[in-house]
């Protein structure tokens, strides 16, 4: 494997770290894989970790790159409205309209994120994971909430280890030929 490592800065790094840990939980909430823990169970994550710290790292990512500084602020505002929020009587059209509002979020992200595979894939599955959530509160499909639950936390184990990555100078690409190289015909 390539060392390829892209350090980032300090805010890109927590801020991923917080978007993967809130990510991981709340899918998993989703799918249901362990016994007795639901996405209720992630609303402190949400609110503390996901929104308050997220939005604080996005403030503070803002001087040093407008993307970074946008998403974590755009998250850091999703996860604390859907924790502040979660015990409120919403019906499940307007839980469906608020996941689908914050898809387009994540898709925005996914379009303008250039650089890393894992920020690229982080908010492509999570806008896939919020598109299918949403998708599944206007069903009421049981189904395509645990399929949200998994790429939620396909994203946050993304997420995850692109921090780590970071940190600890992990490789972060594949290997592949290098460029240039290749089949050429001769004639």
């Amino acid at each position: 494997m390539d060392k390829d490592v892209s350090a980032g800065c300090t805010t890109s790094t927590l801020g991923q770290l917080a978007l993967g840990l809130t990510l991981l939980a709340f899918g998993l909430g989703h799918t249901e894989v362990i016994d007795g823990v639901t996405a209720a169970d992630a609303v402190a994550l949400a609110t503390y970790v996901g929104g308050i710290a997220l939005f604080v790292v996005g403030i503070l990512a803002l001087r040093e790159d407008r993307l970074t500084g946008t998403a974590f602020t755009g998250l850091g505002a999703l996860w604390f409205t859907w924790g502040a929020s979660a015990d409120g009587p919403v019906s499940e059209n307007a839980a469906g309209l608020f996941l689908l509002l914050f898809a387009l979020l994540a898709l925005t992200l996914t379009a303008a994120s250039g650089g890393s595979p894992l920020v690229r894939g982080t908010y492509a599955l999570m806008c896939a994971a919020l598109l299918l959530l949403a998708v599944a509160r206007f069903g009421d499909s049981g189904g395509l909430a645990k399929a949200g639950g998994w790429c939620a936390a396909a994203g946050g184990l993304l997420a995850w280890y692109g921090a780590t990555a970071a940190l600890a100078n992990w490789p972060t690409a594949l290997p592949g030929r290098p460029a240039g190289r290749g089949v050429t015909a001769t004639g």
